[in-house]
């Protein structure tokens, strides 16, 4: 038993490391391949003597048991938050109000990330529990769902006592694959980062946070005299020795000049930075001079936070109109009169609910402020009550759909939904399908923006989509249509009308036919015509097309509607001919199923996969005693042991470049 203890806190110490390199310093020392393998080891171990497992174990991180509530945590230091200034004006002030005191200061600038603060406790370098910032002196234990974090440290480089705080936040591009991912399922998309963020967090299961690929940067030391240091600079580079992830963007600073020189430079980074930042917060570096600066009951007096601008304009809220959105919630919307914001023009803007719209008495004929929250997403501040004449037109709720007429129900104490399953909305949802990617594959039409062309009674049917030409002026004057925006959908529009065959077949949404179906019929009859005359007999004849999937078809092209939908498209330009590669034969490829298990060093998965398709195999995820053979490559995972379990055919890396070579 001894030795198993020892490999648990081997394998426990190698993941540490890996993941500190990984997700740290970016130079990672051992592979994926590794690093999979020493895990599920562990895993397998924990799992057979959990008296020995570390509840700081690295197989934690994949989120552990759901949790009721969250405990309320007090702070022992209040977490204030900072005073905002927003032009270079204030700034000046800010500084003169600290060299007035007496003081010749330097300062710290650093991003502002557009995030969730959290506290992060440790006792003897072990993380005992994580908080929220709430009230600044009550906050919200969210242990379990910060241990999915993979750069907060279960476990300091030091056996120390400590608290640290920083900001909690979703990268860009994570937000842009959860959102793909959403809407490939037909979920809402999340709106930003920000709100991703919290929400992720205050999750009750730590396993939905976990799959948000959450992550940290840390940036303040509450308490840093306790432990020798002097400044922040010193503070932020020895929480980095500590293991924690510190942004290294920040900068030490004389004067108001280089504060200034730092906010232009990160203003015009801003877009391409991987993670949103909405300012830059100014830090006085000395922490003997934070101490005498000291703070008011709300900020501290030695930092401020400059706040990238959200520009507001007046316009006049012509009209309210009611959308129907994918899970048919029912959402007011903003005619307004066009107007430019902060280089874009807005003619709509979300009014979000009833009550919200009832709070601001929002009347039709208001003069109203427009700003883009965050900087993105156009909202309506507030009526000028100043410019009423009486005869604005107070808002009213609607209490049928807009779509279909049916009787709207209340859910919760704001929302209003429309619950027939006969609403149009189906429609809508089969009009994102034909453009998604792995069909029409029409760049620029997400299903928000195809939302909005429905409503407006643009785009009803397949067809539409190539009539929405027709709009062009009247799509540029919705909220977020530039000239270029609209020239680019409107050329993939047309583009998307030389598409194979496949495509088509899967745009049209046969039930149970999917891309790689779609594929295969293509490839099979070649053009839509010899498609829609294939028999029930012919179609079972064909392998991987089973009977429930032939009937489908048989019945789809038996429908009248439906051929006169695909005559449509054919006279509108549409291709109905595959335009793929003629499948070659190969006796140990063709009709066979593979699965790929380890690395090829020759070739990538993606190029295996491609390869093995052209002469008519097929790659599939899982080992059954249906698979044929088993591509083995160096580290190999468990599909290896299960194949040999089963007797299925194995080819390791010689064997497979021997057929490649032999094709």
């Amino acid at each position: 038993m001894e030795e198993i203890k020892k490999r648990i806190d081997e394998l426990t110490n190698i993941l540490r490391q890996a993941n500190y390199e990984y997700y740290n310093l970016d130079n990672p020392s051992i592979t994926d391949q590794e690093y999979d393998k020493y895990l599920r080891e562990l895993i397998n171990l924990e799992e057979k003597y959990p008296e020995f497992s570390d509840p700081n174990s690295p197989t934690k991180r994949v989120g552990g048991e759901a949790i009721d509530k969250f405990k309320k945590v007090t702070h022992k230091i209040p977490m204030i938050s900072l005073a905002n200034v927003f032009n270079e004006e204030e700034i000046r002030e800010f500084s003169e109000r600290i060299k007035n005191a007496g003081f010749k200061p330097e300062y710290v600038c650093e991003l502002k990330i557009d995030g969730l603060s959290v506290s992060l406790h440790y006792e003897h370098g072990k993380l005992v529990f994580a908080a929220t910032r709430g009230d600044g002196i009550t906050g919200e234990d969210i242990t379990h769902n910060v241990k999915t974090i993979k750069t907060v440290p279960l476990d300091l480089k030091r056996d120390i006592d400590i608290e640290v705080r920083g900001e909690i936040y979703m990268n860009k591009a994570t937000l842009e694959k959860i959102n793909r991912e959403r809407e490939e399922t037909g979920e809402e998309k999340l709106q930003n980062v920000r709100n991703a963020a919290a929400g992720s967090i205050r999750q009750l299961d730590p396993k939905v946070a976990a799959k948000r690929h959450l992550d940290t940067w840390i940036y303040h030391l509450p308490n840093p005299l306790d432990y020798g240091i002097k400044t922040h600079k010193e503070a932020l580079d020895f929480m980095k020795e500590l293991g924690f992830k510190v942004n290294p963007d920040f900068r030490l600073v004389k004067n108001e000049d280089e504060i200034m020189e730092y906010i232009r430079e990160y203003a015009a980074k801003r877009s391409s930075l991987p993670y949103e930042i909405d300012g830059v917060v100014i830090k006085v570096n000395n922490i003997a001079m934070q101490q005498e600066l000291g703070s008011t009951v709300k900020y501290p007096r030695w930092a401020t936070a400059y706040k990238f601008p959200a520009e507001e304009v007046l316009t006049k809220l012509k009209d309210i109109k009611f959308t129907v959105g994918r899970t048919g919630q029912i959402t007011p919307n903003a005619v307004l009169d066009p107007v430019l914001v902060m280089g874009s023009t807005i003619s709509r803007a979300t009014l979000h609910n009833e009550d919200y719209c009832r709070e601001l008495d929002l009347r039709i004929g208001d003069i109203v402020s427009i700003k883009k929250a965050g900087d993105v997403i156009p909202e309506v501040v507030e009526p000028k009550l100043e410019r009423r004449t009486g005869e604005e037109i107070p808002f009213k709720m609607i209490d049928t759909c807009p779509i279909c007429g049916s009787k709207l129900v209340k859910k919760g104490n704001v929302d209003y939904f429309c619950v027939n399953p006969d609403c149009p909305r189906k429609n809508i949802e089969g009009l994102i399908h034909f453009a998604s990617r792995n069909a029409m594959n029409i760049d620029g039409l997400g299903d928000e923006i195809i939302e909005d062309f429905y409503n407006e009674g643009f785009l009803k049917s397949i067809p539409d989509f190539y009539s929405l030409k027709n709009h062009r002026d009247e799509i540029i004057g919705l909220e977020g249509y530039g000239h270029k925006k609209v020239s680019n959908l409107l050329l993939a529009i047309e583009e998307s009308k030389n598409n194979s065959l496949e495509r088509l077949i899967f745009g049209l949404g046969i039930a149970g036919i999917g891309a790689k179906n779609a594929k295969l019929l293509a490839s099979t009859y070649k053009n839509m015509e010899n498609l829609s005359n294939a028999t029930y007999d012919d179609l079972t004849s064909i392998r991987d097309i089973g009977e429930i999937l032939a009937q489908n078809i048989v019945n789809y092209f038996a429908n009248p509607d439906n051929i006169e939908l695909i005559n449509t498209l054919a006279d509108i330009g549409l291709n109905m001919e595959y335009k793929g590669k003629e499948i070659a034969k190969n006796e140990a490829i063709t009709d066979k199923k593979f699965v790929i298990t380890g690395t090829i060093s020759f070739m990538s998965r993606e190029e295996i996969k491609a390869l093995l398709e052209s002469y008519g195999g097929k790659a599939i995820d899982s080992v059954s005693k249906n698979t044929d053979v088993v591509i083995v490559g160096e580290a190999p995972g468990s599909k290896y042991e299960k194949a040999q379990a089963l007797g299925i055919e194995i080819w390791d890396e010689a064997k497979f470049k021997e057929i490649v070579d032999s094709l």
